[in-house]
């Protein structure tokens, strides 16, 4: 079978490379590496379509070095054994390793020593954070480069380029075209080759225009995988988004959950929200989110959406406050660090000396609760965010003026 344009189109060299222009170019470190003729291992990580694979490919055809292209969850342990002895028979080897971070205990044990003692020279490829999802001992051998997703500008430029060569004799597009593909590509590069040479099969007489690419695919590729890193960043900014009270954003990121069909973490990430950053400011809003969360269960996809957006909007311009957050945070602290104290005794199960606060005027009586050693302690400070809050220093303040009388 024929190979996609986006192999065919692969760079032979870091110049031939889009984007990426703080490991590219003049001066900078991939660059300098392959003019001095010098290679370390690595691990280059970022989103798919970025050239990941691609910068590998021309650093080693660049360098003319001996290499081999293996797949940490295709490749099983005897291929690395492969790999090992040819790297011994020709004394090194560069190993270009893709979903790295899928790379099991057989393999880490095979390969860690020739790390270790530079017979196999490592170029990892991922899309994880190599922080959290890559064995400590492989990171710690491999410098980590992350890879900037590319602009529409760079897509474009990547499209013009692949309109001149061969691979797509007799093509006639249109710029509106090309800008549509950059457009709907989500700086996905790959994405956006693979639907130019669909495009130009699909056509019977190699003519492009909106109005066909409309009908092979209307809907923008976007990174969104549930199991991957992409997945976490987007509900991260869907939390700080309604933290920062920025609803427009707020509702891009739960479309962008909606689209991925994740309803469970829309849930699980929306009831934290309503506690840990509108809190004592809207008490509210704990209530409404799980009736929206109900309803949207009862509704399912795609009506789920219009509750969903409702809540998301109120949690958005609600006020905010994270005092409850804070002050438990802070309870806790003391207890992880020993600073616990004895119950004081007129408040323990069987003490005679208990004053029940029911049988007192405005149900209130001064008595000491906390433990001699924190009896002064102050963990829940009120935000002056919201009537709720105000209202809630009000009796606190109160209080304390009694305890002092």
């Amino acid at each position: 079978m024929d190979k996609p344009l986006a192999l065919k189109l692969a760079p032979n060299n870091l110049d031939e490379v889009l984007g990426q222009k703080h490991l590219i170019g003049k001066n900078k470190v991939l660059t300098n590496l392959v003019n001095n003729k010098k290679i370390f291992s690595m691990i280059l990580y970022g989103k798919p379509g970025i050239g990941k694979t691609s910068i590998a490919n021309a650093i080693v055809k660049q360098l003319g070095v001996r290499y081999r292209f293996l797949n940490a969850t295709i490749n099983n342990k005897h291929d690395f054994d492969v790999v090992v002895e040819e790297a011994k028979m020709y004394d090194g080897m560069v190993l270009i390793m893709d979903e790295i971070h899928r790379l099991n205990k057989d393999k880490q044990d095979l390969l860690l020593p020739q790390l270790e003692s530079g017979l196999i020279t490592l170029i990892g490829l991922t899309t994880s954070n190599p922080f959290h999802a890559i064995n400590p001992a492989i990171r710690s051998r491999c410098q980590l480069f992350e890879l900037q997703p590319l602009n529409e500008e760079d897509i474009i430029s990547g499209l013009k380029r692949a309109i001149k060569t061969e691979y797509l004799d007799g093509i006639d597009i249109d710029d509106e075209s090309i800008n549509y593909i950059a457009q709907i590509s989500s700086n996905d590069l790959r994405y956006a080759y693979n639907l130019l040479e669909m495009a130009y099969y699909s056509s019977s007489d190699k003519v492009i225009r909106i109005d066909h690419l409309k009908q092979i695919n209307n809907k923008p590729a976007f990174f969104h995988d549930k199991n991957e890193d992409g997945h976490y960043d987007v509900l991260s900014a869907f939390q700080k988004s309604i933290r920062g009270s920025d609803v427009d954003a707020a509702l891009h990121y739960l479309s962008r959950l909606i689209a991925s069909g994740d309803l469970d973490s829309i849930y699980r990430r929306m009831s934290v929200i309503c506690y840990e950053d509108i809190g004592l400011a809207n008490p509210s809003m704990g209530p409404k989110v799980m009736a929206a969360i109900h309803a949207s269960e009862l509704l399912g996809l795609p009506e789920a959406r219009i509750p969903l957006s409702a809540i998301v909007i109120e949690l958005a311009l609600s006020p905010k406050s994270n005092s409850a957050c804070l002050a438990i945070d802070k309870a806790l602290s003391d207890i992880e660090t020993g600073r616990c104290g004895s119950v004081p005794n007129h408040i323990k199960t069987t003490s005679p000396d208990y004053k029940y606060p029911h049988n007192f005027p405005n149900h209130f009586v001064v008595q000491q609760y906390l433990p001699d050693n924190l009896k002064n302690k102050k963990y829940y400070i009120p935000c002056d965010t919201s009537q709720t809050e105000r209202i809630l220093k009000q009796v606190r303040d109160k209080i304390d003026k009694l305890k002092k009388q």
